[in-house]
Parts: structure tokens; C-alpha cells; sequence
């Protein structure tokens, strides 16, 4: 058996795999995220453990026998979050979370030194990890001034789990201080934080061992002591491996709480300028490209909180047939936007509203304002040397077929939906447990599921969703002016 941790923002799950690969079963347990200012989004590490554990408790209590029988574990967490710890290992504030954009000043202060965007083939975004330690030294100083260690999320897990300060590639190309192409961290860079490579975590490949479980944890689970924990992944780069988008040309489209259209490149080829985030991948000699926008699934999430309607409801009043835009547009920059505008200060908005404007024309107006935002995701790939022919979806909002129609209408290509499974960031990382465990072939291992169906671009709403996306473009540069 093999077991895979993946730290959500919203929660811990964990899932069991068999040597074939079957899910023999899972556990979840919530979190909750706290904004005590405007676009602050924290998270304390505490909290990361005991929905660690809850979500153990759970599989141990449905599958006791085969939790026992675990031979290696991988990890997956959300990225760019700033986990700091002192010389004695004690956690100095909470967690800053990766749409938290408080250090746009600082991002952007970072950014206009060349050298950043050379040796890590990334703008150096506010929700990136090393913005963050320059807001926490101009802020807070007595707890810079402290920090002996900067662990990301998932990582400050495995230290928890094995005693180990490691991470691996995939997850530390999001902070700002990796050289991407060389795969390792940059003195320069993190001189330019006041920081050095004493204060970061060892670096591995995501399906190298990097640690091994602890004794008194190993014991309380019933899991042989010393059972290897895989390097891991960050949670787009492990949703990847789950999915088998390993091989160049290959893509998938996120609808989580933020989305992500992510293409598998077997070399670097960075372009900044585009917006488009260029990491590497779990698996060695390999990087990837993703565009992301912040508010996905949490555009719907805010409809329906106003509404008082769950999101399930509110796409279902839609029906299964995809309807021409209704003129009424909706800029889904509810905490700022990524790619392609890298902007922390812009905000959402409907326009043209009319009295006809009901709760049905609202909806759809998000729906197509998220998959217009994946549009120019895959504009800026485009314009970073990646084209896409097809792309598999994934995440919860890939359970509405008319939000996939929408997607495949806006991008204008195909877009696969997997056969019934999980095949999420939690299967990746396990994944990734069974070949740090056993040494297994990255590429045999990392296979894509078997898609259930395909939804073609709608040939008869071509246009109308053109002349929409045209209107959707020109609406950023108008807002901008009486938002930022």
C-alpha cells in the first residue's frame, strides 16, 4: 500500500493506493482559512497537523489492515506559502498563503531587479514565496530577524513527519529564490531577501525519498517506523502526475478554488513577460507551464454566498445546453489577478446588467467570465512557445458539464473528461510514494486515466463566444482605472 497527504487550502486528505494502483480508500479533514485584513489569507501550521492526523484517524479507522501495510508516502500541498521557524523549530506567525497579496509592494520591488526573472523564468509574483519574507523583514521585523528556516506548506508536513527540513523541486520553483533551469536554490536571490541557503530546506527530485517516518508517528498508525516519504510535489505538479500529464503536449485545465491550465514541457522555456508561470516538474529534467487565475470555483462559491443557492443549483438552472452570452460579463478578479496581468489590486465586477439580469443570467456570466480568464491563460502560453491542442479536466467545478462546454466553446478546443476516479493532487502524491518506496519508472508509473467522454468546442456559439471575449478583454484596462 501507498499513501498520499495532500494539505489543501480547505483541507487534509488522505488516500490509499494498492501496488496497482486501485484507491483502496480515504480520509478528509477541513480547514478554514482566516483574512484578518483585506487580501491577507493565513493559515496556522498547527491546524495543518491536526487535520493531518483527523484525516489518518479516519483511514485507520475504515482501513486498519491496509493503513499497516503502507510502504511509502508522498506528498502534495498548496504552494508559495511562507512557514517560519525559529532555531528550536517552533512556528514564528502564521502561515502567509499563496492568494494572499499583501507583499505587492515588495513583489514588485524584487521584480525589478533583472536577475529574478533570468534565473527563475518567473515575474516574481505577491502570492510567491520570497515578496513575503520582504514584507515580514519591513513589517516584522523581530520576527525576521528569528527565522532560521523557510519551509513550504506541505514541507512543514514532512517535518512533522520525519524530523526533515526537505522539499523538492516542483513546489520551491514557486518562491522566487530557485534557479528553474539549474534546479537548485540561487545565493544571489536570496541574498537579495537577506536570506541564505542555511535558512531553506535541502532540495530533492519530487520522486526521491526525502525522509523517513518517525518513530512515535509510525507506532500511533500502525505503520512500519522509517517508511520512506517520497520528495513529493507542489499541488498543481502533483495533480499532474495523478493525471499522467507528464509528457510534453499534454494539458489540463483545474477548476478548484483557483484555476490552473497547466502543459507538461519536456525543457525550460521560460517567458516571463507572458505572465505564465514556468516551474519544474515533479519528475527529474522535466518543467511545466501553467497560467493561473486566483478566483475559479471560488467565483461560483462567492455567487453563492449572496445568492443563498448552492453552486450545484445555481449550474442546473442553466440546463445542459450551452447558451450564447447574454451580454452581461463578469471579471472574476475577486482577490486580484495572475496571468496574464500579474495584478494584486485589481477587483471583480459585473457589467451590463439590465432589469432582465436574474440570478440564471448571473451565473452564466461567471461561468463564462472564468473560462474567458482560462482563455487568456492559454493566450499567454501561446505566446511562451506552447500550443494546445486538448486539454483533460479536473477539479470540482469539472462536475458541471456546462461549465466544460463553456471552457471547450472559450479555448476552442477539446476538452477530455476523465473515466470515474481520483485522480488528484492526493493520488499523485501517492503516486510518488510507491516510486520513492520502490524505485519504480517515473513514466510507467504516471499513466493518464482512461477519458470517459469529450466535449467539443460548440461550432455554433464560435462566434458569439469570440465577439464575448473580445468585450471580456476590453473590460480589465476600463475597471482597472476606477478599481486600482
Amino acid at each position: 500500500m501507498y499513501l498520499g497527504l495532500d494539505l489543501g487550502t480547505s483541507g487534509v486528505k488522505a488516500l490509499l493506493i494498492d501496488a496497482g494502483q486501485k484507491i483502496i480508500g480515504s480520509g478528509h479533514a477541513s480547514l478554514d482559512v482566516s483574512r484578518p485584513h483585506p487580501g491577507w489569507s493565513e493559515q496556522n501550521p498547527a491546524d495543518w497537523i491536526r487535520a493531518c492526523e483527523t484525516a489518518i484517524a479516519k483511514l485507520k479507522a475504515s482501513h486498519p489492515k491496509e493503513l499497516a501495510a503502507v510502504k511509502g508516502i508522498g506528498l502534495s500541498g498548496h504552494m508559495h506559502g511562507a512557514t517560519l521557524l525559529d532555531a528550536g523549530d517552533q512556528v514564528l506567525r502564521p502561515c502567509i498563503l499563496w492568494n494572499d497579496t499583501r507583499s505587492h509592494a515588495e513583489a514588485a520591488a524584487l521584480d525589478a531587479d533583472p536577475h529574478f526573472r533570468q534565473l527563475t523564468g518567473n515575474i516574481v509574483f505577491p502570492g510567491f514565496t520570497a515578496p513575503k519574507l520582504a514584507w515580514v523583514k519591513n513589517n516584522e521585523p523581530a520576527v525576521f530577524a528569528k527565522v532560521a528556516k523557510v519551509l513550504l506548506p506541505k514541507d512543514y508536513l514532512r517535518f512533522w513527519l520525519t524530523g526533515e527540513h526537505i522539499s523538492e523541486m516542483s513546489d520551491s520553483a514557486g518562491t522566487s529564490w530557485l534557479d528553474v533551469g539549474k534546479r537548485r536554490w540561487s545565493p544571489e536571490l536570496l541574498a537579495a531577501t537577506s536570506l541564505d541557503e542555511r535558512q531553506m530546506p535541502s532540495l530533492v527530485e519530487g520522486t526521491e525519498k526525502a525522509g523517513a517516518l518517525r518513530a512515535e508517528l509510525a507506532a500511533s498508525w500502525g505503520i512500519a517506523s522509517g517508511t520512506p516519504v517520497a520528495g513529493g510535489a507542489g499541488d498543481n505538479a502533483a495533480s499532474a502526475c495523478g493525471m499522467g500529464t507528464v509528457g510534453a503536449g499534454h494539458a489540463f485545465v483545474s477548476l478548484g478554488t483557483s484555476g490552473v491550465l497547466f502543459a507538461a514541457n519536456a525543457s525550460y522555456l521560460p517567458n516571463p513577460a507572458s505572465a505564465v508561470h514556468t516551474f519544474c516538474h515533479a519528475l527529474p529534467n522535466t518543467w511545466h507551464q501553467m497560467g493561473v487565475i486566483l478566483s475559479a470555483t471560488d467565483s461560483l462559491n462567492w455567487l453563492s454566498e449572496i445568492s443563498g443557492k448552492k453552486a450545484g443549483e445555481l449550474t442546473a438552472e442553466l440546463g445542459d445546453v450551452l447558451k450564447a452570452p447574454s451580454g452581461v460579463s463578469f471579471l472574476p478578479y475577486l482577490s486580484g489577478e495572475r496571468t496574464p496581468h500579474n495584478d494584486s489590486a485589481i477587483r471583480g465586477s459585473f457589467t451590463g446588467l439590465a432589469h432582465e439580469s436574474g440570478r440564471a443570467v448571473l451565473t452564466q456570466a461567471v461561468l463564462e467570465g472564468v473560462a474567458f480568464a482560462f482563455r487568456d491563460s492559454l493566450e499567454a502560453l501561446k505566446t511562451a512557445g506552447t500550443i494546445l491542442t486538448r486539454v483533460t479536466a479536473i477539479g470540482g467545478g469539472s462536475r458541471s458539464r456546462y461549465w466544460l462546454k463553456a471552457i471547450a466553446t472559450a479555448l476552442q478546443v477539446p476538452v477530455d473528461i476523465p473515466a470515474d476516479g481520483d485522480f488528484g493532487a492526493a493520488f499523485g502524491a501517492a503516486r510518488l510514494g510507491l516510486i520513492a518506496a520502490i524505485g519504480a519508472d517515473p513514466l510507467a508509473v504516471c499513466t493518464a486515466p482512461r477519458t470517459d467522454a469529450t466535449i467539443e468546442p460548440d461550432a455554433a456559439l464560435g462566434g458569439a463566444y469570440a465577439d464575448a471575449y473580445q468585450r471580456y478583454r476590453a473590460l480589465y484596462p476600463a475597471i482597472k482605472g476606477v478599481t486600482a
